[in-house]
């Protein structure tokens, strides 16, 4: 974590392909994160059911088909942004992932960053688990 966002890198041994449809496709990325109806297409709102964090309002805000996206996640209650880039390498490829915007003056954005700085490490290790399972 470096000022307000949360950023990793992560490598997997699946086409570029293959991570993308685990970022953009419903029902793979509910298998790793949550449930919610993900568009890979900008202005496309839709909702992450986040158990028991509620209903999480999102957005997405730019998208490089099959490369990155970027979505508005919380919308009205953090305000956050979640960036996926992937990039083709000798092993695999590799995801850059960056969540950014929080808000470090108020107490719940400073929880937040926290508990999503403890817990995306361990969410992103399961895009594996996935991917294995559907090649």
């Amino acid at each position: 974590m470096t000022e307000n966002a949360i950023r990793l890198e992560r490598t997997f041994t699946h086409p570029k392909e293959s991570v993308w449809a685990a970022l953009t496709t419903p029902e793979l990325l509910a298998r790793w994160w949550a449930p919610g109806d993900i568009a890979p297409v900008v202005g496309h709102r839709f909702t992450m059911d986040m158990g028991g964090w509620g209903q999480q309002q999102c957005e997405v805000t730019a998208v490089d088909p099959g490369e990155s996206i970027t979505f508005v996640f919380a919308e009205g209650v953090l305000d956050t942004t979640i960036t996926w880039t992937l990039e083709t390498v000798d092993a695999g490829t590799t995801l850059h992932f960056e969540h950014a915007g929080f808000n470090l003056d108020s107490p719940m954005g400073r929880q937040a960053i926290e508990g999503m700085g403890n817990g995306w490490p361990g969410l992103l290790a399961r895009i594996d688990q996935v991917l294995v399972s559907v090649s």
